[in-house]
């Protein structure tokens, strides 16, 4: 069994150590006081950890096993987060269809989802015996308060 490493990210670091070598910039520095006034600029220079790239991804992948995850845990009831999101969904919901949607863009451009909500809120209506519902509460409080 792998011994896990539960070191912070800045506990790991070692000086000199990089993931990458940036390039030389094709652009001339300029001063940083002629860019940012000096009372929006910090007093000391921030402290980032000095690794090597795979130390970098090491260090994520082990924070990573230690998620609660559909593909590793049973989720217990509850509401937000703590419920089971099969990948289908997952899958669904992260089509441009849905994602590239702004709440700004003209109704004649989302007409198609409109409707598609509009269906949506019917069935889930008839399902419950319901004269309405609404779509509008994502999950949590305002979902159960909504209820």
């Amino acid at each position: 069994m792998r011994e896990v490493d539960n070191r912070s990210i800045f506990e790991k670091s070692q000086p000199g150590k990089r993931a990458t070598v940036l390039p030389k910039a094709d652009f001339e520095y300029q001063n940083l006081d002629s860019l940012i006034p000096q009372k929006y600029q910090r007093a000391e220079k921030v402290k980032f950890p000095e690794l090597s790239e795979i130390e970098i991804v090491r260090h994520f992948s082990n924070l990573a096993c230690k998620n609660m995850g559909i593909d590793t845990n049973f989720y217990p009831l509850g509401s937000c987060t703590m419920k089971y999101n099969p990948r289908i969904n997952e899958k669904a919901a992260a089509m441009s269809e849905f994602t590239a949607t702004h709440p700004y863009q003209p109704f004649e451009t989302v007409q198609g989802m409109l409707g598609w909500m509009y269906e949506l809120q019917e069935m889930f209506s008839e399902i419950a015996g319901l004269d309405a519902c609404t779509l509008a509460p994502a999950a949590g409080a305002h979902g159960e308060i909504t209820g």
